[in-house]
């Protein structure tokens, strides 16, 4: 049974709109979700969040419905976007206490781990760190409650070479234990050392939903990297739509 499964996703809007969107993620993998600005990533992550709703469409995590099933399944997922907008004053203790009374699933060892882990203060508040600290703390509180799949909108934005490589192990270990992680980035070189699939989308539409070795099969020249992949696609794209 898959541990998420998107079939037909549709959202309309008056300038854009999401089409026949549909991809499935499996326990214990890691999924790169690429594309360039605009291409519809961050819709389609709030949309299957129901954080926006959408047009049509069936979205299943662990074999359950969103519709009617939408706060149960919450508790079993984590969501973290790049930046910390919530609460800036408030100390990351405080948004702690309030986090847990959410999650019947709070693990305080967890969360005291992963606080050590990303050398974070939990007497700070959100202003008070810097873009990559803020991208940390937002794991921070995805990662407390134990989530069996994680799903992060561009979880690498601002962290230097080193943090990143450190979240990529940190994502490794996470598979390892069963975890699915499906994360949005323009960083390639990120998915390179850790994904599993590749989820590829332009203006709306899945390209290409497959294994990483997959993509580069179907997709890719000989001796091309994710990114010089990605770029070239783009550019063929780009091109073909000026004819």
């Amino acid at each position: 049974m898959s541990i998420l499964e998107v079939r037909h996703l549709e959202k309309q809007y008056p300038k854009f709109s999401l089409t026949d969107v549909s991809f499935s993620l499996e326990a214990g993998t890691i999924t790169g979700f690429i594309g360039r600005n605009g291409a519809g990533k961050t819709t389609t992550i709030k949309s299957i969040l129901n954080i926006v709703h959408p047009s049509g469409g069936e979205i299943t995590y662990f074999g359950l419905p969103l519709v009617g099933n939408e706060n149960a399944i919450k508790q079993r997922i984590g969501y973290s976007t790049g930046t910390v907008n919530y609460y800036p004053k408030r100390k990351l203790k405080e948004l702690a206490s309030v986090s847990k009374t959410f999650y019947g699933n709070w693990d305080e060892e967890s969360y005291r781990y992963y606080l050590d882990l990303f050398a974070l203060d939990e007497n700070k508040t959100p202003s008070e760190l810097s873009e990559g600290m803020k991208v940390k703390c937002n794991l921070l509180f995805a990662l407390s409650h134990r989530a069996e799949l994680l799903i992060l909108d561009e979880p690498t934005s601002g962290l230097d070479p080193f943090s990143r490589d450190e979240l990529t192990e940190l994502f490794t270990m996470l598979k390892k234990q069963g975890t699915a992680i499906f994360f949005s980035t323009h960083i390639t070189s990120d998915l390179e050392k850790c994904a599993d699939r590749i989820v590829y989308i332009r203006q709306g539409k899945i390209v290409l939903a497959d294994t990483k070795e997959g993509f580069g099969e179907k997709l890719g020249l000989p001796g091309e990297t994710l990114e010089e992949t990605m770029l070239r696609l783009e550019k063929e794209a780009r091109e073909e739509g000026t004819r």
